[in-house]
């Protein structure tokens, strides 16, 4: 047992080339365990399916659009409907080149996700080793993998493709390559559209670092990504801004969506809607809310000062009831940690971070608050690298509070993997 407590110290969680992979095999194991072997035994539930084992629990929700680009192209009016203009072009493209070289839509779509996320985690850990540390890329990256939503680094989604893009674009900046800079980003603006969330970013950035004019203009050139898609809309439809105007669809207005975060409060915190006659409709929401602010309440107040026996047993009473907890208090709850909590986390550590990242972070929150909804925010939210490497910094400082976070965050892991594979919304 010493023997290999001393490999794992000193051969896994040390070694930089072996780290990283490991910590996305462990997490990966996790869940295609809970999508693979588990779920098909389980059981439908009320309203979704029982998934079978084989390459299609990896496909469902959004991937049935990027499944649409990928085989018969794009599809747009501008009649305020759902159109795939709206998603963008670099990931199905990708799937496009794998199902030509003979591979099924699953298995290429699969495979681009889950090897780009494994190569995010590798670019995430040695961006923040050269700036912080190796205990601060470390722990960034555990928090990277086992965060819940990095389900949708494993599903056919963009969040791996969009994570490796859009950190190798700020690991270039911080380096001073612009030209990688360039490249890079602009793949990104062309994979989602939070990657536009980058050019204010290396914008301001530039500007606070007195960096170089050539700076300003790699901040500028990663637009071309979506440069180059507008093209594409007005040769193909005649409308520049069509994957603009698509988006009504999906959202139907701009601006701060106060109807729908002040919904997403009320279920957190009441179980209820501000649709609906006002009053508690399950009081595991509020004992949660209650608990959640009166140990961060102590927490704040006492610090390091609270003994271990009160933060395990605050940990196990909120995993506890987590697991009691329904679907949506818990979309509600990760969609309000990660926009709330990040943007918090994230202006707590400004002076401490580098200051692309600061400003990066800050213009995609911002981007997420005034795209006029509240639909997947918690995901689109864990794609803004930003925040990770803050709750990152912050747990190596606080590595009590870190491993807990951590074991709580791979139960609701698997969770979200089990419900995905049972096609059911989970942001």
């Amino acid at each position: 047992m010493a023997e290999i407590q001393i490999f794992i110290r000193k051969v896994l969680w040390k070694n930089d080339f072996l780290f990283p992979a490991v910590i996305w095999l462990v997490s990966r194991l996790l869940i295609w365990a809970a999508m693979l072997l588990v779920d098909p035994h389980l059981g439908p539930p009320p309203e979704g399916i029982t998934p079978e084992f084989g390459w299609g629990v990896f496909d469902a929700w959004d991937s049935v659009h990027y499944r649409a680009i990928a085989t018969s192209g794009y599809e747009f009016v501008d009649d305020g409907k759902q159109h795939n203009l709206a998603f963008f072009p670099l990931f199905p493209l990708l799937i496009w080149v794998f199902m030509k070289l003979g591979l099924p839509f699953e298995i290429a779509g699969t495979l681009i996700n889950n090897l780009a996320f494994f190569a995010a985690l590798y670019c995430i850990y040695f961006w923040i080793e050269e700036n912080y540390g190796k205990k601060e890329a470390r722990w960034t990256t555990a928090v990277v993998a086992w965060c819940p939503l990095s389900m949708f680094g494993t599903v056919i989604y963009t969040e791996g493709l969009y994570l490796l893009l859009s950190t190798a674009a700020l690991r270039a900046f911080d380096q001073k390559q612009y030209r990688w800079t360039i490249l890079w980003g602009a793949m990104a603006t062309a994979t989602r559209p939070t990657g536009l969330a980058l050019i204010p970013g290396f914008l301001l950035a530039a500007w606070r670092q007195r960096r170089p004019f050539i700076a300003y203009v790699a901040g500028f050139a990663t637009v071309m990504g979506v440069l180059l898609f507008s093209l594409y809309c007005a040769i193909q439809f005649g409308d520049a801004l069509g994957f603009i105007h698509a988006q009504r669809g999906w959202r139907p207005s701009l601006g701060f969506y106060w109807q729908g975060w002040l919904d997403m409060l009320l279920q957190i915190t009441l179980g209820t809607s501000y649709e609906e006659d006002f009053g508690i409709k399950n009081y595991l929401h509020p004992l949660f809310f209650g608990i959640v602010v009166g140990y961060g309440y102590c927490l704040w107040r006492l610090g390091k000062h609270l003994s271990f026996p009160v933060v395990c047993g605050f940990y196990s009473l909120v995993l506890f009831l987590l697991i009691l907890a329904d679907d949506w208090f818990i979309y509600n709850l990760l969609n309000a940690f990660m926009v709330l909590g990040g943007g918090y986390m994230l202006w707590h550590l400004r002076t401490q971070l580098t200051p692309v990242s600061v400003m990066y972070g800050l213009c995609g929150i911002s981007l997420l608050l005034a795209s006029g909804g509240t639909i997947s925010l918690g995901r689109l939210a864990y794609g803004i690298v930003s925040l990770s490497v803050a709750f990152g910094v912050f747990l190596s400082r606080h590595p009590r509070q870190g491993y807990l976070s951590l074991g709580v965050s791979a139960i609701l892991l698997a969770r979200l993997a089990l419900k995905f594979a049972q096609q059911l919304w989970v942001g």
